[in-house]
């Protein structure tokens, strides 16, 4: 039921998000016409013919759908591709870049909570908090500018922008270490906004579940206070977190437009931005359609983890 549920959200993602990209300003032979030097009227109406964009609005949209149905995205009139080949080219570059701003971000978020729950009141909670605020404060786009400044600019520590160093032909673990390097100033920049939002999180709710009865009936019993935080506080206090964990993993890819724009990172944020100049429909649609699988992908996915968190919850 829940694969049905998707499935019909996926649908209704692609049909509002063709008929938002249609209606912007901007006509995309007119874009590739200018881009070869020519602006004759009569050039213009044939790329319209070429690719299809003469057709009426709900004509384009059912082909769009039985493409899509087909597994077809459809082909880039910029980069003179299937979208299908673009995307998996850029993809992994942001599924590393995500998922380690979403490991690191989620675990010294839980970790920092969980010391600040323990240490209400005191210097160390005052300054964790703090640092929270601040990190969620800040906008991405400085930071990453800030970062790139500091410790590529001034201090020379790590690599400012790409993916890896250019000519330099590594392989192996030598490759790896290079990635590596590359990865950690954009995927830091990318995981401290939601740090903060997990720390917060984790925080309060670790605090709200303490002043619980069955927590002060464990404390009556004598159990350790280490016993109480892990099995009793902790475990109960996690699903609140997976919840916005869930639902923030998917909103990873859409932080990371910024990030690889800044960092020069070839993922698919950064081809989003250049398919919206360009006025590339198909890629942007394709794009749209991956983030919007991944989000329902990382939705089901925390269903399943809630019994993992709690048992008591049952998924079919």
């Amino acid at each position: 039921m829940r694969l049905v549920k998707a499935a019909i959200i996926l649908v209704a993602i692609l049909v509002l998000n063709f008929f938002l990209i249609h209606a912007a300003p901007g006509d995309p032979a007119a874009v590739m016409a200018g881009e070869a030097g020519a602006a004759d009227e009569i050039f213009i109406e044939q790329l319209r013919e070429r690719f299809g964009l003469d057709k009426p609005l709900l004509t384009q949209l059912g082909l769009y759908l039985g493409g899509v149905l087909q597994f077809d995205l459809g082909f880039s009139y910029r980069q003179q591709m299937p979208v299908a080949d673009l995307i998996f080219q850029r993809l992994p570059a942001t599924l590393l870049l995500t998922l380690s701003a979403f490991v690191m971000s989620l675990l010294l978020g839980t970790l920092l909570g969980v010391i600040a729950s323990a240490r209400v009141g005191k210097w160390s909670d005052t300054v964790i908090s703090v640092l929270a605020l601040l990190f969620y404060a800040t906008p991405l786009y400085w930071a990453a500018l800030m970062a790139v400044l500091v410790f590529s600019v001034e201090l020379n520590w790590l690599p400012g922008f790409g993916y890896e160093t250019v000519g330099a032909n590594y392989t192996g673990f030598a490759r790896a270490l290079d990635i590596g390097q590359h990865l950690i100033l954009p995927a830091t920049t990318l995981g401290l906004f939601f740090m903060a939002v997990y720390m917060r999180m984790t925080r309060a709710s670790m605090l709200e579940v303490s002043r619980l009865d069955f927590v002060k009936t464990a404390r009556a019993k004598g159990l350790p206070n280490s016993v109480i935080q892990r099995r009793h506080i902790f475990r109960n206090a996690m699903l609140p977190v997976v919840t916005l964990a869930g639902l923030q993993a998917g909103q990873l890819v859409g932080g990371a437009v910024l990030t690889e724009t800044v960092f020069a990172w070839p993922g698919i944020g950064r081809l989003m931005f250049e398919a919206l100049a360009q006025r590339d429909y198909n890629l942007l649609l394709g794009i749209f359609f991956i983030s919007a699988a991944m989000v329902l992908l990382f939705n089901l996915i925390t269903d399943i983890l809630y019994r993992v968190v709690d048992p008591r919850i049952r998924v079919s």
